[in-house]
């Protein structure tokens, strides 16, 4: 009895602490061999003063421009996501045009693997490459994880962004302007087929049950309809469709938990929905209150939520963390534009 009192009132002490910048005494410290999660400040556009933070779950505290402090040297311009595969952590910085490798526990860098036009996500494969998609290119890079190197290209003919991969298939959005998923055979690095779904489809993820789900904003225009759509992955067919009742909604950042069986996107605050539900929410999970949302995620240890406030998109913004109730934890200060998140979970601290 005594260890659930103790874990109920861990959310309440903290709830009232307004996290700035801990002093970080030694940068070989271990403080992020633990589990937490990183935070892509995007930095003011042209600016190249983008940076990294880290939410330590062992402290409790955000640790903010962690890269800079570790490497001697600025992030880039525009970090726009991440992803970790094994030991190493891949950043993408998309107005820089380039992916920085660095070590998963102590963020040292390992390369900088240059001249990309325009990355936005990266996905691996089957833990020998990876394919980065692009804003500009009509290309997806491939990258060979082994010399983390520039291998080839997949044209798709259109610019992607949101891109996972499920077997032997990767799936690519071609998001500015456009209404399809690429589908792309990963052993040979071919497209192989092509889905048409809502307009500008800008996020993705796949559920326990392997199905794609695709969130399309409707364009920036607000001329057509947003859609949230599920496809089976066996099929490539759609299964779902569930259209926002005005034209002037525009859902973003679609999210999965850790169990694969619930949703998250943003729409005026946090909404979520069971994957066998037969409507979209009505009601907001996590209001905005005083808050303007810009991007999130979700805990795939402890369905935590975490949602970032760009703020004025010129100072430095804040992250927001919420219990998997959508009930409010406490608030951190991050730097200039905090956006996309990525999750380190159980790691390995004697790994690097």
């Amino acid at each position: 009895m005594h260890k659930i009192l103790i874990l109920i009132a861990i959310p309440l002490f903290y709830s009232c602490i307004r996290e700035v910048d801990p002093v970080i005494t030694d940068i070989s410290e271990t403080y992020l061999s633990g589990g937490g999660v990183f935070i892509l400040n995007e930095g003011n556009f042209r600016s190249g003063n983008g940076s990294l933070s880290f939410f330590s779950y062992d402290s409790l505290k955000i640790f903010n421009h962690v890269f800079m402090d570790i490497n001697s040297r600025p992030l880039g311009d525009v970090p726009y996501s991440m992803g970790i595969d094994g030991s190493r952590i891949y950043i993408i910085v998309n107005n820089s045009g380039k992916i920085e490798v660095a070590g998963m526990n102590d963020m040292r860098s390992v390369t900088t693997i240059s001249k990309i036009a325009s990355p936005r996500y990266i996905s691996f494969i089957r833990g020998s490459k990876a394919y980065v998609t692009s804003l500009y290119s009509d290309s997806v890079t491939i990258l060979d994880l082994a010399s983390n190197r520039v291998s080839g290209f997949i044209n798709l003919r259109k610019s992607s962004e949101s891109v996972v991969s499920l077997s032997s298939t990767a799936y690519a959005a071609s998001w500015v302007g456009g209404n399809k998923i690429i589908v792309i055979n990963t052993i040979n690095d071919s497209v192989k087929d092509s889905i048409e779904v809502g307009v500008e489809p800008e996020s993705m993820v796949i559920d326990k049950n392997e199905t794609l789900w695709v969130l399309c904003n409707g364009g920036w225009k607000r001329e057509n309809f947003a859609q949230l759509i599920a496809i089976n992955t066996k099929t490539n067919t759609i299964e779902k469709r569930f259209i926002f009742p005005s034209v002037t909604d525009s859902p973003t950042c679609l999210q999965l938990n850790g169990t694969g069986e619930t949703l998250y996107y943003l729409q005026n605050g946090v909404r979520c929905m069971e994957i066998d539900a037969s409507d979209l929410p009505s009601e907001v999970f996590i209001s905005e209150q005083n808050n303007v949302f810009y991007r999130m995620g979700v805990n795939p240890s402890n369905d935590e939520v975490f949602v970032t406030d760009a703020g004025d998109y010129v100072n430095r913004g804040k992250v927001l963390r919420y219990s998997r109730e959508g009930v409010f934890i406490a608030e951190m200060i991050a730097d200039i534009i905090p956006g996309n998140l990525c999750f380190k979970i159980n790691p390995d601290p004697n790994t690097q």
